[in-house]
């Protein structure tokens, strides 16, 4: 099990996000900056927003939903999300 923490740092700087690896698995804690992104996953990926809030367009989806503190989403391996953030959020993202 790895000790050290991995700080990444994705679209210039508008996002950033720090790894750990503990008994639980692999996951990340970060923060999104005003804007909008696209994300690929390599695994599946359970986002929790921890404080404001990620306006989402699923794999698969027409339309749009905003996840707000405390409500967590789901992106299975190998696709890939949209992402609006209207404010500063912060996120948990635990991967399986």
């Amino acid at each position: 099990m790895s000790t050290e923490l991995k700080v990444n740092s994705y679209f210039n700087d508008s996002v950033k996000s720090i790894a750990l690896e503990n008994q639980e698995g692999v996951s990340t804690v970060g923060v999104m900056s005003v804007g909008e992104y696209e994300f690929g996953t390599n695994q599946r990926e359970y986002m929790t927003v921890v404080s404001g809030a990620l306006t989402v367009k699923l794999p698969g989806e027409t339309s749009w939903q905003t996840v707000t503190k405390g409500e967590t989403f789901i992106v299975e391996a190998n696709l890939s999300f949209s992402l609006k953030v209207t404010q500063t959020t912060a996120y948990f993202c635990r991967y399986e």
